[in-house]
């Protein structure tokens, strides 16, 4: 992997004040028109943004968006892998072997998937401030915790009256966004559709295809796209008039574009201390611990083809995940870049100074973070659960958890289990999404490993859980012991409150229970002593900023949606230039044969017929991150000319700064998705219904 070149002059840019080249993750509400124009001579009007905003779809840790009348959602296979392994069985592997509905009867209902649209955004800043002014760190902390819960349980409610009052207007779930670090709190308001079906993936083959080898890099030839649909609450497909267009022919090199989408979460705007730590604790611990894990997965998917199977997904996801954050590491070791980020405090510290300011909140969060230092190990592996890798331990802490939470007043709950927040949790713990017990087994017990490993076997916890039993023991007894593999018991359990729970002796509840009261307490204190101090300080930060800067900085990415722009272009990689299209006849004369770079059988079967000139894929400099796969690629009319679905391997480094001369996104070309659904899938109908046929 090429270690990033970055020159002095470089350096510098990542850290200006106002945005950069084609830099920013930029909110809906605080778009900037006037240095689009400035920068790219466009124009783009409100209708403009409000239709692109209404036509992207939240999913579940991914992006998507409306491409037609009756609520077709395209978004990236990977993001649609959950359903396709739910559907799955020994028999039939749907993510290996692609699914296709001919009609609408025959969609596949994704059990866990939701699709939120943001319809309307309320800053509510002035309201938190009110409640946590002249407040003590810890009071404040809880006081914004309760206001933003008062603030979300009033705008559903008030979205409910309104909807009994007039049918046309349709509940909301209502989310609080911490945007600046603070600076700024909005609601955003979402239709939500929590039927979501199926309707069209490719095979694995065609949608990964170069595997991990391949990820984070380009050229690429990967068909990365799923076609699913939202339904109403009457059962037939949602009337969605805000839609893309696509444009086959898609973007030319040079073109300017955008990325509606919600990218999930970015650091820019943290202090050096908070840096430190990532680099210092948080990353080489993940890393050690998913790179055994990766060991352990790739072995077990050699047993047999059942656990191949089984292991696919999962396994995928981990090798993504440990690419991004050694990646990560790597950025943060790099001491020039930490010096422009000292540089950049000092010059904010010197303004704040200037305006009267007396407070040092940079050195109150280094404060915290050295706190967090010490605490970090128990919270990790007991309240964040790395201890307890397991879905099944994972249904039985939200039982137990909700139970005891649901007894609260809302406002005084975990944010966690607020009442708005509890049709979701529903959702997932009635949904029958398979478990394995062999996979399950393999993740509990090397997490508990893991947990003895780094507690030591004199923690009180492990002597607790492990006095007489092995991490693998431990680990089988309640696995097969428990029955909350069945959606039924969990939901009696869910229903039954902590009456129901205080009388399971289901061993994985056992389990949770034992773990639960220490866990709250290392939760609490790290809430008191880090978390409080830091938000408290990262909010004088960002008043501060605002006074120098305003707006000109777009805030850190928090999977809610943003939009940015830029241009179709490849990069120089040393002395080589990469091009910013791939095309269909390099794809073939790339493939071994073997998996990862194997060619599907229908691909091979319709060679003869497709015209190898198809443009495949495609890279532009817009600044992205994770979170914005299957996020549409737009060009200045707001018509469909691409589906993100990754970077560049110096595109991970963008969670800290933006490198014009090296960030790349890449997109899968809208003419190979009209080449295979016309010419490989025979997918009239659904080309029809794309307007492409």
């Amino acid at each position: 992997m090429a270690a990033r070149r970055l020159s002095a002059l470089l350096l510098g840019l990542f850290f200006t004040v106002a945005a950069c080249a084609d830099e920013g993750m930029w909110t809906f509400h605080d778009f900037p028109q006037a240095l689009l124009k400035q920068q790219h001579g466009i124009e783009i009007s409100s209708a403009w943004l409000d239709r692109v905003r209404t036509a992207t779809v939240r999913l579940s840790g991914c992006t998507a968006s409306f491409v037609s009348p009756e609520g077709l959602i395209l978004t990236n296979h990977h993001c649609a892998a959950a359903c396709l392994d739910e559907h799955s069985s020994d028999q039939q592997n749907l993510i290996k072997d692609g699914f296709l509905a001919r009609t609408r009867e025959t969609e596949l209902r994704c059990a866990t998937q939701v699709a939120d649209v943001l319809m309307a955004m309320e800053n509510v800043t002035d309201k938190v401030e009110a409640a946590t002014r002249n407040l003590s760190d810890q009071a404040a902390n809880d006081a914004r915790k309760k206001t933003l819960t008062q603030l979300e349980q009033a705008c559903e409610q008030g979205a409910t009256k309104a909807h009994a009052k007039n049918a046309e207007l349709r509940p909301l779930k209502c989310e609080s966004v911490n945007l600046y670090q603070g600076g700024q709190y909005w609601l955003y308001k979402y239709r939500r559709y929590d039927d979501v079906r199926l309707v069209f993936a490719p095979e694995e083959g065609i949608a990964a295809f170069g595997g991990d080898p391949d990820n984070f890099q380009f050229p690429r030839w990967c068909l990365d796209m799923s076609v699913l649909r939202a339904y109403d609450s009457h059962g037939k497909p949602a009337a969605t008039p805000s839609y893309l267009h696509i444009r086959p022919e898609g973007p030319k090199a040079g073109e300017v574009v955008f990325v509606s989408g919600h990218p999930g979460s970015t650091d820019r705007l943290l202090t050096v201390a908070e840096l430190e730590e990532l680099r210092d604790v948080t990353l080489p611990q993940y890393v050690q611990r998913a790179s055994e894990l990766r060991g352990r997965y790739i072995q077990f998917g050699k047993t047999s083809p059942e656990a191949h199977r089984i292991v696919e997904n999962p396994l995928l996801y981990l090798e993504n995940t440990l690419k991004v954050r050694r990646e990560q590491l790597n950025a943060l070791l790099d001491d020039r870049l930490l010096q422009h980020k000292r540089e950049e405090e000092a010059a904010l510290r010197a303004k704040m100074a200037s305006s009267g300011g007396t407070a040092d909140p940079w050195a109150a969060i280094a404060k915290a973070e050295q706190l967090d230092r010490q605490q970090s190990l128990s919270y990790t592996y007991l309240e964040a659960g790395a201890g307890f890798n397991s879905r099944l331990f994972g249904y039985a802490r939200t039982i137990l958890r909700g139970a005891r939470e649901r007894q609260k007043p809302n406002a005084e709950r975990l944010r966690e289990f607020r009442d708005t927040a509890l049709p979701r949790i529903e959702q997932q713990l009635k949904a029958p999404i398979p478990i394995h017990p062999q996979l399950e087994n393999l993740t509990l017990s090397f997490s508990l490993e893991r947990m003895r490993e780094w507690l030591g076997p004199d923690d009180a916890m492990v002597r607790k859980l492990l006095a007489k039993d092995s991490p693998d023991t431990l680990a089988a007894r309640v696995i097969s012991g428990s029955a909350l593999a069945d959606p039924k018991e969990r939901m009696r359990l869910w229903s039954g409150g902590m009456q129901a729970v205080e009388a399971s002796q289901d061993p994985m509840i056992e389990l949770a229970r034992a773990v639960d009261p220490t866990a709250r307490e290392i939760r609490k204190r790290y809430e008191d002593e880090v978390e409080a101090p830091i938000d408290a300080a990262s909010e004088q930060i960002a008043r501060a900023r605002f006074r120098a800067y305003g707006t000109s900085v777009p805030p850190d990415a928090t999977f809610t949606l943003r939009l940015n722009f830029g241009t179709v272009q490849g990069w120089k990689e040393g002395d080589h230039q990469i091009e910013p299209f791939t095309g269909l006849s390099r794809f073939y004369a790339r493939a071994t044969g073997q998996e990862p770079f194997k060619v599907p059988d229908s691909w091979l079967a319709a060679k003869g017929q497709l015209d190898m000139a198809t443009k495949f894929d495609l890279s532009t400099n817009s600044d992205i991150v994770g979170g914005n796969s299957g996020s549409p690629l737009l060009d200045a009319q707001g018509q469909l000319v691409g589906l993100m679905f990754d970077g560049n391997i110096h595109s991970i480094a963008g969670s800290y700064w933006f490198d014009p001369e090296l960030n790349r996104a890449v997109a899968v070309h809208p003419a190979i998705i009209l080449e295979g659904l016309r010419k490989v899938y025979k997918a009239d109908q659904l080309l029809a219904e794309l307007g492409l046929k």
